[in-house]
């Protein structure tokens, strides 16, 4: 589904991304593991075109490299940024038909409305009060719900358990695993180690803009040494 290939980007003379290569099939939670600083978040970006990047990124046969990140998104490719980019002045409910795709109605996709009240209960409490109100928690659960209401079949999570509470944490992760079973491929982009390994299907590991592991946890649990130079504090 996503394919990537010797993929550079840069901040100014930064040379951050140098050479990325990674491939992600439909269905599968693929983590991107590493410190902070060696550009797992550019990558998201650069795939997305919020960085210009170098090299090959094909989405569905469709080479996205240099496209605008409107165009990627209309072609199915969905993103949540680790800011929790929510619009405060208005209400849940208005943020979650924001997600839409021009055209698109409410219920035409693999997610409607209804389903992101089901698997999170906090937002159909909340549905009519301003999201400037709601937790961190909360806030976390409606960036990535009105992603999903766009119904991509890529969507790439940038730290979605950062700050949260255990509890609400589980709850990320269990949206995550449902995310899989309606066949949308992941990238996801996470600080807590346990979490990724629980439940990525498999995972690259980056150092210095480079992907410098990949394979499956369980793979990785067996590589000490590459935790402990790569990971571990």
């Amino acid at each position: 589904m996503l394919e990537v290939q010797d993929m550079h980007a840069f901040y100014g003379k930064s040379h951050i991304l140098q050479g990325v290569n990674m491939n992600i099939q439909e269905g599968e939670i693929v983590a991107l593991l590493g410190r902070n600083g060696v550009g797992r978040s550019t990558t998201c970006k650069a795939i997305m075109g919020e960085v210009p990047p170098e090299g090959v990124v094909r989405f569905k046969g469709h080479d996205i490299a240099g496209k605008k990140a409107f165009e990627i998104a209309n072609l199915g490719v969905g993103y949540v940024p680790e800011n929790r980019d929510i619009f405060p002045g208005l209400t849940t409910r208005q943020n979650l038909i924001l997600g839409l795709k021009p055209g698109q109605k409410d219920g035409t996709g693999r997610w409607s409305m209804e389903d992101m009240f089901d698997l999170f209960e906090n937002l159909r409490n909340r549905a009519d009060v301003e999201a400037s109100v709601l937790s961190g928690g909360e806030q976390q659960m409606l960036t990535m719900c009105r992603t999903l209401m766009g119904d991509p079949d890529f969507i790439m999570i940038d730290e979605p358990t950062e700050g949260l509470s255990p509890q609400m944490t589980q709850k990320v992760a269990e949206l995550l695993q449902e995310i899989a079973r309606r066949g949308i491929a992941t990238l996801l982009v996470e600080q807590k180690l346990s979490i990724a390994m629980d439940i990525a299907h498999r995972v690259y590991v980056m150092g210095h803009g480079q992907v410098v592991f990949e394979g499956t946890p369980a793979e990785l649990r067996g590589r000490e040494d590459v935790r402990k130079e790569w990971l571990e504090v």
